[in-house]
């Protein structure tokens, strides 16, 4: 396998497989045009019209299949972002399968199909078990044994690291250990999303997992599944210099918002702030608006042109939280409410970007629950930066450009958190391995030799002597 292949298969399941799947790029918002009856899962929050957020129905005794079908058929007439469809005339898929849906299952591969002439991956049809899943990571709420989990270039599922106070954790579970069987069956050859839907189940429930903890020693663990905490800040910690550095793994729990703000706290009285946005896939729109909230005093955060055509902008609420120098790290796996939040800074002036040019996912998507409790997540906008700027499949460039080459990547110079090898587990921010974050940091500090926060009496640096160009 090459190391790009290697890249990709550990990228986002190390961010996102704290034994569950990653719902990855998709945003939150609002619907344009509302069915008849819903739950309210978040705020629109970006100002896309009409903004009681989703949805969905009772559910009824018995469902038909066809006239599930026509209500998804609806849902797209209504809110789909882009009202060419495709350049397709819409109506011919409002009775195509008349008389033809004879099950649930047969409605949903309909819909999928109707869904696919869209050419857009990310309005798509979602199963029971997917929305619930989906649903589970927004709430916060994760059932497992709390192991964060990759595939090597071996095509072995290994334990990337236990996480603090979980089964896992509490039985000694190490970094480096590979998983060859679940409850006694092998897992050779199954992807690595198999094997964690293998190890997943309801809170108290037993599982027995076998590990290679040598070279021909496996080990059998006995764990108790137990609700894992789904952290979106990941470290929060100070960097040598005084520099407080905050890794941000996703914006999809309820709960970033409130660890994101226990973050500044405890950073408070550093010079200057470092973001790592890289490899994180976005979330909820929500999200993103109220952290870019914590550091700006003014200015546009975000734009969204909905189906009509209608721009929306939502302002800065002029409340920041820190106003310390600050810069942000973002890559190729940095997407949707990432680009949202390092837009926002950039734009407006807040900070300087750093790293590789980002994934480029300017839509917006909202979460629809269908009335068999399958759903379908809709592209109702695309956003604009506050320049105005349309980054999708562009990407967002940063200031000062750093790329991870494949020699990079073997010497263990790539995000600090990733290693190809799984040999290495005891790497951290502050071991100076890091290549992009060893320039974001010299970009921070010169920003802030330059700031007049830092400059100002009484901010001095360790020495006593007052920071000057």
């Amino acid at each position: 396998m090459s190391n790009r292949k290697a890249i990709t298969r550990i990228g986002i399941p190390l961010v996102s497989c704290l034994l569950c799947f990653g719902i990855q790029s998709w945003l939150i918002a609002s619907e344009a045009g509302n069915s008849d009856k819903h739950i309210l899962i978040a705020d629109g929050g970006a100002g896309v019209k009409n903004n009681p957020l989703m949805l969905a129905q009772a559910k009824h005794a018995e469902i038909m299949p066809q006239v599930l079908y026509q209500k998804a058929w609806l849902l797209i007439r209504r809110s789909y972002y882009d009202q060419t469809y495709n350049a397709q005339d819409w109506n011919r898929w409002k009775h195509k399968y008349d008389g033809k849906l004879k099950t649930l299952d047969d409605a949903h591969k309909a819909i999928e199909t109707m869904l696919w002439s869209l050419g857009d991956p990310y309005t798509r049809f979602l199963d029971p078990e997917a929305f619930a899943e989906e649903r589970s990571q927004i709430e916060a709420h994760l059932y497992g044994v709390g192991m964060q989990l990759g595939m090597n270039k071996n095509h072995r599922v290994v334990v990337i690291a236990p996480i603090e106070g979980t089964p896992a954790y509490k039985a000694n579970v190490k970094p480096g250990w590979e998983i060859t069987e679940v409850d006694g069956k092998k897992v050779s050859g199954q992807s690595l999303d198999q094997v964690v839907k293998l190890i997943r189940g309801p809170k108290g429930a037993k599982v027995t997992l076998t590990f290679l903890v040598g070279k021909d020693k496996e080990k059998p663990v006995d764990l108790v599944r137990d609700e894992i905490p789904i952290r979106a800040v990941a470290n929060a910690e100070i960097l040598p210099g005084n520099i407080g550095y905050i890794r941000l793994d996703t914006f999809i729990s309820q709960k970033a918002n409130k660890e994101m703000k226990a973050a500044l706290k405890k950073l408070d009285n550093t010079d200057g702030l470092i973001l790592d946005l890289r490899n994180n896939p976005g979330g909820l729109l929500t999200n993103a608006i109220e952290i870019a909230n914590m550091f700006l005093d003014r200015g546009v955060i975000v734009s969204t042109i909905d189906s009509d055509g209608y721009k929306n902008s939502t302002f800065s609420a002029n409340r920041p939280l820190n106003r310390h120098p600050m810069v942000v790290l973002i890559n190729k796996g940095s997407a949707s409410a990432s680009e949202i939040l390092s837009g926002a800074l950039r734009d407006n002036g807040r900070a300087k970007l750093v790293g590789e040019t980002s994934f480029g996912k300017g839509l917006v998507q909202a979460i629809n629950k269908l009335d068999d409790e399958s759903g379908i997540n809709v592209t109702i906008a695309r956003y604009l930066t506050p320049n105005d700027v349309d980054i999708h499949k562009h990407g967002i460039v940063p200031d000062f450009k750093v790329g991870v080459k494949t020699k990079d990547w073997e010497e263990g110079k790539g995000p600090w958190w990733i290693d190809l090898s799984y040999k290495h587990f005891d790497k951290s921010p502050s071991d100076g391995k890091d290549i992009q974050l060893n320039k974001a940091i010299e970009v921070l500090k010169k920003e802030i030799t330059k700031s007049p926060e830092t400059a100002s009496a009484g901010n001095q640096i360790k020495s006593g002597r007052t920071k000057t160009d």
